[in-house]
């Protein structure tokens, strides 16, 4: 739904939204994330020109989560690195170019409940409720009972 570039920036601000206030240095970031400390670099010093994150050189220095950014919405850092359309879900699944009530692809509904909801989840959580939150996955719908196996 986001490229992985979102995903690791994502990532980096739930770590420090969980460290609070320590200065935490990028090769511990990269380790606990598993991230390339080239990349990870690059994700940062985007952060900080963006405001979600401050960094401090030298002995006892590391990046941390900007007290500010705790309050911006997810749909914020997405827009960073994949531009003012973040939603980063299509509006079709089928990739068609009208794709409406009026005029459906076969998945019309199901995925624009999937779109409006990572929608709204991305405009409705804030960085510093990455801290906080677990993943609450919904419990599956009911479908058919599935055959007896032989």
């Amino acid at each position: 739904m986001v490229n992985q570039t979102t995903r690791y920036a994502l990532h980096i601000l739930s770590f420090l939204a969980q460290a609070g206030d320590t200065l935490v240095p990028g090769e511990r970031i990269a380790g606990e994330i598993g991230i390339p400390a080239n990349y990870l670099s690059k994700i940062l010093n985007q952060m900080r020109k963006s405001g979600f994150v401050e960094s401090r050189k030298g002995w006892g220095g590391g990046f941390r989560l900007r007290p500010e950014a705790q309050e911006r919405r997810l749909l914020d850092i997405v827009r960073v690195f994949e531009g003012e359309q973040p939603t980063g879900i299509p509006a079709c699944i089928f990739g068609r170019p009208e794709c409406s009530d009026e005029h459906p692809c076969p998945l019309h509904g199901q995925w624009a409940t999937i779109r409006d909801s990572f929608d709204a989840m991305l405009r409705n959580t804030t960085i510093g409720e990455l801290k906080y939150r677990a993943v609450e996955l919904p419990a599956p719908p009911p479908g058919p009972a599935e055959p007896p196996r032989d």
